[in-house]
């Protein structure tokens, strides 16, 4: 059977913690990792330069055989995904198929949350997207949800700086923020894939009768979903365990943080073939 990864597409190293989780489910499969470590933060960046950068990123992970591509990243799952799905893919690639990680999620909310209030914690520029936000509304209309940015968080992780006592500073300072915006809250989704590193402390500063929602589980049982609803897809699909591993950056560089995010060690190639240098 040829090579025909599963592309997992990420603007850095949090991707990382999606990924480990869909391997726990359906480690069978091959998957093609790429970071965009050298274009990174996206979560700044405008919806033009997401959008341009995310397309990229598809058009080159097509070439290397994927026909499924998940984007691992949230800024990119808000400012690029509709519009690939809609006006790209029908023209470059009709028959392959990109996701993201929001729906998933927002999906899920509603068996989850027993108040009906759910909070976010985001990315700037996820948060201004309102993504969640439209989301959460156009399956669960009756959901108040808050959301909280929180700049800080992602440079704690990425600095291996999370468990820190400084850190303790920046988590308190949005997770009170956020509850006390909306005191009934008693789902907090953590919108970045970058947060499930900084759990530990987000919970410290949390009452026990407010759940933590991370991404990966749920976004790792909807791919698993999504393959064995769509078997054209899911035949393209190759089964041999094989993972690879991409940075726009230098290996060396991605290599010694990226173990934080997958739980262990692993040998990146560099990819800067769509990079301006």
């Amino acid at each position: 059977m040829a090579h025909h990864p599963i592309g997992i597409f990420d603007s850095g190293f949090g991707g990382l913690t999606v990924l480990k989780e869909i391997e726990q489910i359906i480690p069978q499969y091959d998957f093609l990792y790429l970071g965009d470590n050298a274009r990174a933060p996206y979560g700044v960046r405008s919806f033009e330069t997401v959008y341009a950068y995310t397309l990229d990123a598809v058009r080159w992970l097509f070439h290397q055989g994927c026909y499924l591509i998940v984007l691992a990243c949230n800024t990119a799952s808000a400012k690029a995904l509709r519009t690939i799905q809609q006006k790209d893919l029908p023209n470059i690639a009709p028959e392959r198929r990109v996701l993201g990680v929001i729906r998933p999620v927002t999906e899920s909310v509603g068996a989850i949350t027993r108040s009906g209030h759910v909070g976010i914690l985001a990315t700037a520029g996820t948060v201004g997207s309102q993504s969640y936000v439209i989301e959460i509304n156009k399956y669960f209309p009756g959901i108040t949800v808050v959301q909280e940015a929180c700049p800080m968080w992602v440079p704690l992780v990425e600095n291996n700086e999370f468990g820190s006592d400084g850190a303790d500073y920046f988590v308190r300072q949005h997770i009170d923020r956020i509850v006390a915006a909306d005191p009934l809250i008693d789902t907090l989704i953590l919108g970045c894939t970058h947060y499930p590193l900084l759990l530990q402390k987000i919970s410290r500063y949390l009452s026990p009768d407010i759940r933590v929602v991370s991404q990966g589980a749920i976004v790792a049982r909807g791919l698993a979903d999504y393959l064995r609803r769509h078997p054209a897809i899911e035949n393209h699909c190759s089964r041999e365990g094989r993972r690879d591993f991409y940075t726009t950056e230098k290996a060396d560089f991605f290599d010694h943080t990226a173990a934080l995010f997958y739980g262990r060690e692993i040998r990146c190639r560099e990819n800067r073939d769509f990079i301006d240098t």
